[in-house]
């Protein structure tokens, strides 16, 4: 055999193999990023809207996330710790009656304490915040509206503060993430009772009787 011919079946295998591997990254891209969306869900597209459509840069993130928090252990919590959190909730919701602002900020205290009982990260909120993306999805939307009605910058004038429904509606939805972490497993707690309708037929969660009514708050 010539030198020449081997030189070409040479070169025709490396183009070959090059094919090869360049299929198996784009096939493995788009597995990845299939993944990284259902894995998600909902803080998938948020991050993508962050990044401003670039869901190349997204991606990386939320993967970036996985290989930092996708390992962490969550530590199991005593009944004892878990009765001693719901009823420090439902004491941020009573308050929420007379003092919406300081019951939020307890409430935001007390899932930042929560997590760090059940193993996530203890310095740094942001660093929190990504490992219950990963392990909570659905649910940490809630949190990070909570902290961020908390910490708004106020100038003085007014509505430069998150007013009562704001307050309110991120309460309520800050609550789903707390069943979550003060489940058996890490996942949402069982209901003591059964779930009961209000006027129009919604689950009572919806309209939640637990001192956030319209009628009676100050300042709405």
């Amino acid at each position: 055999m010539s030198t020449g011919v081997i030189i070409a079946i040479v070169i025709v295998a490396a183009v070959v193999v090059a094919a090869v591997v360049l299929f198996l990254m784009r096939t493995r891209g788009a597995q990845g990023g299939h993944g990284l969306k259902r894995r998600f869900g909902p803080e998938y597209e948020r991050t993508v809207a962050r990044h401003k459509g670039d869901t190349r840069a997204a991606e990386a993130e939320l993967a970036e996330r996985v290989e930092r928090h996708g390992s962490l252990k969550r530590r199991p919590l005593a009944s004892e710790a878990r009765a001693r959190y719901e009823a420090r909730w439902a004491a941020a919701q009573e308050r929420f009656v007379d003092s919406p602002q300081e019951a939020v900020a307890e409430a935001d205290r007390l899932i930042a304490e929560l997590s760090t009982e059940r193993g996530f990260p203890e310095d740094g909120h942001e660093d929190r915040l990504d490992a219950l993306s990963v392990h909570h999805p659905h649910h940490v939307h809630g949190y990070r509206r909570l902290h961020r009605t908390v910490h708004a910058p106020a100038d003085g004038t007014p509505g430069s503060r998150p007013g009562t429904e704001e307050l309110r509606a991120a309460m309520v939805e800050a609550r789903g993430l707390f069943e979550q972490l003060t489940g058996e497993d890490g996942h949402r707690a069982p209901r003591t009772e059964p779930e009961r309708t209000g006027a129009a037929g919604e689950p009572r969660g919806t309209q939640p009787a637990w001192g956030l009514g319209r009628r009676h708050v100050k300042g709405s």
